[in-house]
């Protein structure tokens, strides 16, 4: 049998391998540039607002922010542990924060799809990988209005009851596996091995609370005119209303939108304007931190 084909056989895998690499760099490259941009197209608002802020402040607010993000991974890890695959905390934190960078591309898929490349890499089916992602969206939206009409109060709120109804249909594992599985169908793709479960369910939605709650402390040390619990409603709100804006990067706009509305009773909307720039940036610089840290703890551990 001849064998003069087996060199460039063998050659496939490697270059495949390598066509990986290329992409992936060219995903973080233009990640990247997306939040670099977004930091430098506002960068004199941005030097008023950490002017008018003590060293103290911004630590204080980005190590928030650093919890925060770390609360919405466990959200992700623990929906996609109870789909059927746990992964190690430092690989699914590479997974989780790496994809999440695609956030700042525009258009609403790459951070899916980044997390679906990655996640196959170790072991983990790519429909449980947009499972995860999907579901991490309705927990959010229900657990952040939950916690704005707790926190800012029911006079002013009380229209968010409408929503939250709803929300808390959609997130009974019935009727999400169902839901799920009639999208995998159309599809065209094999059904989820392990349905999610209430268990998993209670999970993701404890971590989402805590998120919330260190997303809040992080406005408090911006913004502390309003007070701790009106901080983290304030950030709440603002941050679910940016996300019903799929078309917009991370919500770029919305987000601050909206919190110089509900920032209102408490600041100008000078003061209201430079803090909610101020926190989109801190938040960018804890995505890439985040990103960063997670990226070179996972490959030192693979060494």
């Amino acid at each position: 049998m001849s064998t003069a084909g087996r060199p460039n056989d063998v050659s496939v895998p490697a270059r495949r391998s390598r066509l990986k690499k290329v992409v992936r760099l060219g995903f973080l490259a233009v990640a990247l540039g997306f939040g670099t941009w977004a930091v430098a197209r506002q960068w004199d608002d941005v030097v008023a607002g950490f002017a008018r802020l003590s060293w103290g402040a911004v630590a204080g607010s980005l190590v928030a922010v650093v919890a925060a993000l770390l609360g919405a991974m466990m959200t992700w890890r623990t929906l996609l542990s109870d789909l059927g695959s746990p992964l190690p905390l430092k690989a699914g934190a590479k997974v989780f924060f790496v994809g999440q960078l695609g956030k700042y591309i525009p258009g609403t898929v790459w951070p899916m799809l980044a997390q679906m490349e990655m996640g196959r890499d170790l072991g983990v089916p790519r429909s449980r990988s947009a499972a995860a992602f999907f579901l991490m969206m309705p927990i959010q939206l229900a657990t952040g209005l939950l916690v704005s009409l707790v926190t800012l109060g029911w006079d002013r709120y009380g229209w968010l009851l409408l929503f939250i109804p709803v929300l808390f249909v959609l997130l009974e594992p019935k009727v999400i596996n169902a839901v799920i599985g009639f999208g995998l169908r159309r599809l065209k793709r094999e059904p989820l091995e392990r349905p999610l479960t209430r268990r998993g369910m209670l999970g993701a939605l404890g971590w989402a609370l805590a998120g919330w709650t260190c997303y809040g402390v992080h406005l408090y040390f911006i913004a502390p005119q309003g007070g701790m619990v009106f901080a983290i409603g304030a950030f709440a709100l603002s941050w679910c209303l940016g996300i019903m804006t799929f078309v917009v990067p991370a919500g770029a706009g919305v987000r601050e939108l909206a919190m110089v509305a509900v920032l209102a009773p408490v600041l100008d909307r000078g003061s209201a304007i430079a803090v909610a720039l101020t926190s989109r940036i801190v938040i960018v610089i804890g995505d890439l931190i985040c990103a960063g840290l997670a990226g070179i703890a996972a490959r030192r551990e693979s060494v």
